[in-house]
C-alpha cells in the first residue's frame, strides 16, 4: 500500500514481547552468536513480568530438604492432570540451574542468615509427594518479577540484542505453512517494520484483559494470540483461566500469595478460617483454583465480608511489623494505596481476580509451536516459537501453581533459544516473502485506523470484558456458557461498527487499543467455545453441571481455531509420558486436593 512507508530488517531470529521469557529468549539467543532484534510495544522494563510478586520455585534444598521429582508431582496434580509430563519433567529438572543462573546474572534475591537464596512456602508445594509443606519459592522481597526483569534487561543489551521499543507487533508473515516474520508499527513515528527472521519467537504475555477485573496489566491484550489465530493456527487449552484468591476488592490489584506463605489467612464474615473445612491439610496455602472456589462459595453463601457481603479479609495483622516490612513491603504498599488498610493493624479486603492464563500457543518443550496438519498429524510450524504466558507448553495443564510461572519464563525461555541455534546458522539467508502477506496485513490495519462507525472500541471492549466475567467465571454452567457464546458474538460483530476518532500513525493510543481488542475478542470467542465443549470439571474449569473429572472421556488438550467468527475444535493427547522413565504420575480416580 503506497501510503504505508515499509522499513525492511533483517535478523537471524526475532523475539516479540520484553517481558521475562522474552528476555530470556533473547539473551540466549545473543550469546549463541545469532543477530537477534526484540520487539516490544512497552519498554522492556514495563513488562508484565515486573507485577510477579511472590517469587520462583526450584527445588534448591535451601531451607529444608527438597528434590525436583517432588516439585515435579506437585506441578502433575496441582495441573490436575492435564500438564504434559515429558515438559514438567524437564521443567523440574531445569529449575535448580535456571535460577543460580539468574543469581549470576545478577538477581538480587533475599538471603538466609548464612547467605543462601531465601525460599517460602507456597500454595501447592509439598515434600515427599504430597506430605509435608516445603518451602521452595526463591524470593527477592515481593518484587521478584521486577528484579528478574531489570537484570535479564541489562543482560541482553550487555549481550547486543537490539531493541525495538514501543512498536506494536501487527501480523505473522506466513508462506507455506512457515513464519518468515513479522509486520509492526513504530509508534514513535507512524513507519511500518517488515522484520524477516529465520525464528520468530512469540513472547507477548496473557489476555487477562478479556476479563472486567484482572491482576493483568492493560497491556495484556494477547497480541501473540491473535496474530496465530489470523494466521489460521490453533490456540491450545483457553478453557483455562486461573483466578487469583487475592486481589484486592474493587481494584483487582495482585497481593500475592507469599502473604499466606509468610503466615497470612483468610476469614469470612463469622471470623472463620474457613479455608480449614475445604483444604484441611493445605487450608489457606491450598492450590489457587481450590482457594478462589472455596472464597466464592462462601460469599454465595452469604458469609463474605463487607457492606454486601461479597469479599474475604485476609489478615496480615497477627504477624510481626519487622516481617511485613522485610518481605512483603510491596503488598504493605498497595494495600495502603489500593484499599486504604495498614496491614499492621486491619486485614486486606480481598476478592478472586483472573489472573493467568494456562492456554495459549500450543508448543512442545522446545518452544516450537504446534499445529495439525491436513491428516490429523501433529506438526511444527516451521519458523516459529512461543515462549511464557503467551504460549501453551502444557507445564500447568488445567491450572498453575504459584510460583511456577517465572520459573517457565526462564526455562523455556532458555530452552528456545537453545533450540533455535540449533535450527538457526547465524547470517543465513532469508526466503523471500510474498508481498501478499504484507499486503493482507496492511489492509486490516488500514481499515482500522479508518473505521468511521459508531461504537467506540471501548464500548465493545466493555461489552466483552463484562460477558466474559459473568459467563465464564470461577463457577460455570451450561446455561451461563451459552448465553456466553451468544453474547461474545455481539461484540465481535460489532467491529464492523468500530469507530476510531485519531487517523493519526504517531503514539495513536485510539488505534492501539482497536488493534488490541481485535485481538483479545478472538481469543474471548476460544475460551468461552473451548468452555462451553469441555463437560467436565479439572482445575480452573469448574462446571456446576459436571462437576466430576472425566479422564475418560477429557484427558486431551483442547486445540481451537477461529475463522471468520467461527471457532472449531479438535484435539490432541496429554503427554502422560516423560524424557527419562525416572518418574511417572498417574492420576486418582476422584478429585483428590
Amino acid at each position: 500500500m503506497e501510503k504505508y512507508k515499509i522499513i525492511d530488517h533483517e535478523y537471524d531470529a526475532i523475539v516479540v514481547g520484553a517481558g521475562g521469557s522474552g528476555l530470556r529468549a533473547a539473551v540466549g539467543l545473543s550469546e549463541a552468536g545469532l543477530k537477534t532484534a526484540c520487539i516490544s510495544k512497552v519498554f522492556p522494563t514495563r513488562s508484565h513480568t515486573a507485577a510477579a510478586q511472590g517469587g520462583i520455585s526450584a527445588a534448591l534444598g535451601n531451607m529444608g530438604e527438597d528434590d525436583w521429582r517432588w516439585h515435579m508431582y506437585d506441578t502433575v496434580k496441582g495441573a490436575d492432570w492435564l500438564g504434559d509430563q515429558d515438559a514438567i519433567e524437564f521443567l523440574c529438572k531445569e529449575a535448580p540451574q535456571a535460577v543460580v543462573e539468574l543469581e549470576k546474572y545478577g538477581v538480587p534475591f533475599s538471603r538466609t542468615e548464612d547467605g543462601k537464596i531465601y525460599q517460602r512456602p507456597f500454595g501447592g508445594m509439598t515434600k515427599n509427594y504430597g506430605n509435608g509443606v516445603v518451602q521452595r519459592t526463591c524470593a527477592a522481597a515481593d518484587r521478584t518479577g521486577h528484579a528478574i526483569l531489570h537484570t535479564l534487561y541489562g543482560q541482553a543489551l550487555k549481550k547486543d540484542t537490539e531493541f525495538f521499543i514501543e512498536y506494536f507487533a501487527l501480523d505473522l508473515l506466513m508462506h507455506n505453512g512457515k513464519c518468515h516474520g513479522i509486520l509492526a508499527w513504530c509508534l514513535e513515528d507512524g513507519s511500518i517494520h517488515r522484520f524477516r527472521a529465520n525464528m520468530t519467537i512469540l513472547a507477548t504475555g496473557g489476555y487477562g484483559r478479556a476479563y472486567f477485573s484482572a491482576t493483568s496489566a492493560h497491556t495484556c491484550t494477547g497480541d501473540g494470540g491473535g496474530m496465530v489465530l489470523r494466521a489460521g493456527l490453533p490456540l491450545q487449552d483457553m478453557e483455562f483461566v486461573q483466578f487469583h484468591p487475592t486481589g484486592i476488592y474493587g481494584a483487582g490489584c495482585l497481593i500475592t500469595e507469599g502473604s499466606r506463605g509468610e503466615g497470612g489467612f483468610l476469614v469470612n464474615s463469622e471470623g472463620e478460617r474457613f479455608m480449614e473445612r475445604y483444604a484441611p491439610s493445605a487450608k489457606d496455602l491450598a492450590s489457587r483454583d481450590v482457594v478462589s472456589r472455596s472464597m466464592t462459595i462462601e460469599i454465595n453463601e452469604g458469609r463474605g465480608v463487607g457492606k454486601n457481603k461479597d469479599h474475604i479479609f485476609l489478615h496480615l495483622n497477627h504477624l510481626d511489623p519487622k516481617i511485613l516490612h522485610e518481605r512483603l513491603p510491596g503488598i504493605s504498599e498497595s494495600a495502603k494505596v489500593f484499599a486504604g488498610v495498614d496491614v499492621t493493624k486491619e486485614p486486606i479486603p480481598v476478592l478472586p481476580t483472573v489472573h493467568y492464563n494456562m492456554g495459549g500457543i500450543p508448543t512442545n518443550y522446545h518452544g516450537e509451536v504446534l499445529t495439525k496438519d491436513q491428516d490429523g498429524s501433529e506438526v511444527v510450524v516451521e519458523g516459529l516459537m512461543s515462549v511464557g504466558e503467551a504460549a501453551c507448553v502444557s507445564v500447568h495443564g488445567a491450572n498453575r501453581l504459584g510460583s511456577n510461572s517465572l520459573i517457565d519464563l526462564v526455562v523455556f525461555g532458555k530452552a528456545a533459544a537453545v533450540r533455535a541455534a540449533q535450527i538457526v546458522k547465524p547470517n543465513s539467508k532469508h526466503e523471500k516473502i510474498p508481498e501478499t502477506e504484507t499486503q493482507k496485513s496492511l489492509d486490516r490495519f488500514d481499515k482500522m485506523r479508518n473505521a468511521n462507525g459508531g461504537t467506540p472500541t471501548s464500548v465493545l471492549r466493555d461489552k466483552m470484558q463484562r460477558t466474559m466475567q459473568s459467563k465464564c467465571a470461577v463457577f460455570r454452567t451450561d446455561k451461563t456458557l451459552k448465553e456466553g457464546l451468544h453474547e461474545i458474538q455481539q461484540p465481535w460483530e460489532g467491529m464492523s461498527d468500530i469507530k476510531v476518532k485519531d487517523k493519526s500513525l504517531i503514539f495513536n493510543t485510539d488505534l492501539v487499543e482497536a488493534l488490541e481488542f481485535d485481538n483479545l475478542i478472538r481469543q474471548s470467542m476460544v475460551t468461552v467455545s473451548s468452555a462451553e465443549n469441555r463437560k467436565e470439571s479439572r482445575g480452573a474449569h469448574s462446571r456446576e453441571d459436571h462437576k466430576d473429572r472425566n479422564d475418560q472421556e477429557w484427558m486431551k488438550h483442547t486445540l481451537a481455531w477461529h475463522t471468520n467468527g467461527k471457532v472449531n475444535i479438535e484435539y490432541r493427547d496429554v503427554h502422560s509420558f516423560t524424557l527419562t522413565n525416572d518418574v511417572q504420575y498417574f492420576p486418582p480416580k476422584v478429585r483428590v486436593y
